[in-house]
């Protein structure tokens, strides 16, 4: 049924929860299994300096996520690929999807006020529309 997984971590606690399935998943339909982590760069950066000095906090920030994805997909028999790339979460995402030629992307839910998600929108809803593939949103 699938092939080739992506889950998208952000080391939240939904995005924890996505992994586990993920890799459950990933286990069960002997899948090729990625993670991705977005470093979100600074919408308006002042200098190259703050750009270079918020990439070293997010590569930091991210160590223990991809330490902990590596540790559950060998204890859950499975392999895993890690990438973090740098940009936009749903963009980003949504690009990393395309070229990699996913089957299915697994995201985690992190439920927000109806008012957030109405002002600023959900980034798992803008995944689920614009996502080139099935999506598995994990609650």
């Amino acid at each position: 049924m699938y092939e080739k997984i992506l889950i998208a971590n952000d080391g939240s606690e939904g995005g924890t929860r996505a992994l586990a399935y993920a890799i459950k998943l990933a286990h069960r339909l002997k899948a090729h299994l990625h993670m991705i982590c977005v470093e979100e760069l600074p919408r308006l950066p002042t200098t190259i300096d703050e750009v270079v000095e918020d990439k070293l906090d997010e590569n930091h920030r991210f160590e223990p996520v991809i330490a902990q994805a590596q540790f559950q997909a060998r204890s859950g028999h499975v392999k895993i690929e890690t990438h973090v790339v740098a940009g936009h979460a749903v963009p980003t995402i949504i690009d990393f999807v395309e070229r990699g030629r996913f089957d299915l992307l697994v995201v985690g839910y992190m439920g927000h006020s109806a008012l957030y998600n109405r002002l600023i929108g959900s980034t798992t809803d803008r995944l689920v529309e614009l996502a080139p593939c099935h999506v598995l949103v994990i609650k």
